[in-house]
């Protein structure tokens, strides 16, 4: 393949993922959007290698083959709840990955280092390090192998700040010495450090903000790469997903009601410490109903508003609820889905679940587009959701949720939460929602729970 024909591959491919970002927008268009990305990225990975000109493919094939036969089984074992710590994965991968080859372009060029090339590669290893061992933590605190609440000492936020500024300096120092080892793994070794003390102060009620913003930092070092190989479908792909990751990151801000600057100054853990020690907690009693007193009140609602979170994907239990919601719309009632922006920590999981569960698109509504309907509404039925529904957000300046917009599923006439326990959501705070009036709790397991209605409605 000549030059021409390769940069023309590349340009091919970069319309290829601009047009599949753009259909991911969509729940209807998704899957095109896949395929589109998917035939993209074959293009370029296919002319970079004809680019490099390599002689032997034997590893690059056995690579392949190991990537795929991974790829493969996650893709049909990981569970739709297990997503965003797959995706806090997948981050971490594109750093690591980008990271390492900057490493091997620094043995392979020291000390003969052009500055410009030189600056890319070290903005390589620093993102890409900080973006894998931060992408770690992530995983870990979503898993529940590393407590979700934030890790603080004293000293953290000034302790971190010299941490930075040592990272820059030893930078500027691989520039002036760049064949000096010790340094360059000296910087490696803090970064590394740097990704992790970043991560372990967050707290559950910012991990989506979190993770979009790891997912734009893995697209810069993948971008910095690019430059260091002098390869444009790096460039282009890195560009593109630092730009997309960082729109999410603000969308998430919003979301949440987290500020970005606070997100990117390590500000994570302060509002959960304040909103512990007010040691303030609703009042109330929980009011606990059985399925029959939850069956009454779906028979005789006219409108009915579901709200999904994450315990629904916990129990798998999107298939059933499609099935209760026909059931209830062949009877006469008018039956819609408020999709939260955040619902099951992260955004669009709760989409993928319902479309999975074949879905139509035209019942799923946006927080913004909905909320106004919950007063005019006979029953909402929360399926598992607990802080994106969580009045406090209004009404309780001392919650670390204070000011994030939510469903309004407490203005409905009757609130029916579907719900295992008591124990609290990611956030960690109680939810005044289930000590309401107007609320039914129905305790269980989410898809056993809907099949006990559904048989009931059904007899």
């Amino acid at each position: 393949m000549t030059p021409q024909i390769i940069d023309f591959s590349y340009l091919v491919a970069a319309v290829l993922f601009m047009l599949g970002l753009k259909k991911l927008s969509s729940p209807a268009t998704a899957r095109a959007g896949n395929r589109l990305s998917m035939l993209g990225m074959a293009i370029a990975v296919v002319s970079t290698l004809f680019k490099q000109e390599i002689l032997s493919f034997n590893l690059i094939l056995i690579g392949v083959a190991v990537g795929a036969a991974i790829g493969a089984v996650a893709a049909k074992k990981v569970k739709m709840s297990a997503v965003p710590e797959m995706i806090a994965m997948f981050n971490g991968c594109g750093g690591g990955a980008s990271a390492m080859v900057a490493i091997s372009e620094y043995h392979r060029l020291s000390p003969d280092f052009r500055i410009f090339l030189l600056v890319a590669l070290l903005l390589s290893v620093v993102v890409g390090m900080v973006t894998f061992a931060g992408s770690i933590i992530a995983f870990g605190k979503l898993r529940g192998i590393i407590s979700g609440r934030p890790v603080v000492y004293a000293g953290q936020r000034i302790g971190n700040g010299l941490l930075g500024v040592i990272v820059i300096s030893l930078a500027v120092g691989v520039c002036f010495l760049p064949a000096n080892f010790s340094i360059f793994y000296g910087l490696v070794s803090l970064a590394l450090l740097l990704g992790v003390l970043l991560v372990i102060p967050i707290g559950g009620a910012d991990m989506p903000v979190v993770i979009s913003l790891l997912n734009s930092l893995s697209g810069v070092a993948v971008s910095m790469t690019g430059f260091v190989l002098g390869n444009n479908a790096l460039i282009i792909v890195g560009s593109l997903v630092g730009a997309a990751g960082l729109i999410l990151t603000r969308l998430m801000c919003e979301a949440m009601n987290r500020s970005l600057s606070n997100v990117l100054f390590g500000a994570f853990g302060a509002v959960e410490k304040a909103a512990a020690a007010t040691g303030t907690a609703p009042a109330g009693a929980v009011k606990s109903y059985t399925i029959e007193d939850a069956v009454t009140m779906l028979e005789n609602a006219r409108a009915l508003i579901i709200a999904p979170g994450y315990g629904m994907a916990m129990a798998q239990a999107q298939h059933t609820v499609r099935e209760l919601a026909d059931l209830l719309e062949e009877r006469g009632v008018r039956v819609r889905y408020a999709i939260h922006p955040v619902a099951g920590r992260m955004p669009g999981h709760m989409n993928v679940l319902l479309a999975e569960a074949n879905v139509p698109y035209d019942r799923l509504f946006a927080m913004e587009d909905i909320n106004a309907d919950f007063p005019h509404t006979d029953v909402a039925l929360v399926v598992g959701a607990n802080d994106v529904v969580n009045p406090a957000a209004r009404n309780v300046p001392d919650s670390p949720i204070y000011g994030m917009p939510i469903l309004n599923v407490d203005q409905a006439k009757t609130v029916i939460v579907l719900k295992r326990s008591m124990r609290p959501g990611f956030a960690g705070i109680e939810n005044e929602l289930f000590l309401r009036d107007n609320t039914m709790m129905v305790f269980g397991d989410a898809k056993e729970t809907l099949q006990k209605i559904i048989a009931s409605i059904k007899d």
